[in-house]
């Protein structure tokens, strides 16, 4: 998979991928480190700048890999300064991502550096009711450096480092576990860009053995849960993925986690009015939040065209709070960012282009 070019990206490999390459080709290793510093430190644009390179190795190097980046084909403005990047890919595919301004309350806590909300997938195919990503399907698994591309241009657009991290964006990240954990490597490593891992946060529908899997590894990221019910049969209603794994699976897989991370689980729970805000799911949420002490961001639903969902008032959004926060639990109401611009929690949406301009996907 490439972008913009019929070579392979150069952001997509590893310092080990990048020592194989070398070595392979009679050239000492240290080359390798050189090379990923011009690529993550320096931000080369061509294989020419690489000045310490020698001149067979810069050739070899430009007819075997691209440097393209992803562009940005439309960038949006908040009026709370969240902004929203729309990318093409190498295939003509768009996706979105989305910066989070500083000094902002963001998964349960507060935030003085920008976050990023990066994308994993074009479409999803989980089809949660309140999300407008999954409105037109699923396409492809975004790659490696498409993934770790999304957070360079946006870093190369505003010349900010981009400190805090949460796949949150389109498509589900466990879905896409080996392409996922891979870009993490470099977007955590020295090397790389060197986002520390305790600012990176996975968000899944809930994907029980591959959070299970995630647990395994050593690197010592965050994870967000999407539970949105508190029970199977409220949370049918909007996650269809808790006909395969259940609440019951789906906390086993987080008792794993649990046992293996030291970060708190963050269990994301959108406020919908009528579905899944009464004070009797509260109640049941504090007790689930409570065996796991895990976090609780409560998100009031945020307007998808196409979707027949509503938020409940703000008195009831607080009475929900009380229930939780009277039980011990650490929790959030999270107002919303860059609604205006349908930057917001599950308003990401696959779009096309077309001879007309940038629409939305149908399926």
């Amino acid at each position: 998979m490439v972008i913009g070019s019929r070579l392979p990206s150069a952001f997509g490999l590893t310092l080990d991928d990048w020592i194989e390459w070398t070595e392979a080709r009679s050239h000492s290793k240290f080359r390798a480190k050189q090379i990923v510093e011009w690529l993550y430190q320096k931000r080369a644009k061509t294989w020419d700048e690489m000045s310490n390179l020698s001149q067979s190795l810069r050739e070899e190097l430009k007819s075997a890999f691209s440097l393209d980046r992803l562009p940005v084909i439309r960038l949006t403005g908040s009026k709370d300064t969240t902004r929203k990047f729309l990318f093409r890919l190498h295939d003509g595919r768009l996706v979105e991502t989305v910066k989070i301004p500083a000094n902002v309350h963001f998964d349960g806590g507060q935030s003085d550096r920008i976050t990023l909300c990066v994308s994993s997938q074009v479409g999803c195919a989980y089809d949660c009711k309140f999300c407008a990503s999954g409105l037109a399907g699923f396409t492809r698994n975004l790659e490696v450096e498409e993934i770790v591309g999304q957070v360079m241009a946006a870093e190369e657009e505003s010349g900010e480092s981009v400190r805090n991290l949460v796949f949150m964006g389109m498509g589900e990240p466990l879905a896409n576990f080996t392409r996922l954990t891979k870009a993490i490597a470099i977007l955590n490593a020295p090397w790389g860009l060197n986002i520390g891992a305790r600012h990176m946060t996975v968000s899944t529908s809930g994907l029980a053995p591959q959070i299970e899997k995630l647990a395994e590894l050593p690197i010592q990221i965050r994870l967000a849960i999407s539970l949105h019910g508190a029970s199977d049969e409220v949370r049918e209603q909007i996650m269809p993925v808790n006909k395969k794994y259940p609440i019951a699976r789906l906390f086993e897989a987080l008792e794993v986690w649990r046992e293996k991370k030291k970060q708190k689980i963050t269990l994301e729970y959108i406020l919908i009015e009528g579905v899944n805000d009464s004070l009797a799911q509260a109640t049941l949420l504090a007790k689930r939040a409570k065996g796991l002490d895990a976090k609780v961001n409560l998100i009031p639903y945020n307007t998808v065209e196409g979707l027949p969902w509503s938020r409940p008032t703000e008195a009831q959004q607080e009475a929900f709070l009380r229930v939780l926060t009277r039980a011990g639990v650490v929790a959030t109401l999270r107002r919303e960012k860059g609604h205006d611009i349908s930057a917001a929690c599950g308003q990401l949406r696959l779009q096309q282009e077309t001879a007309e301009g940038i629409v939305s996907a149908e399926r």
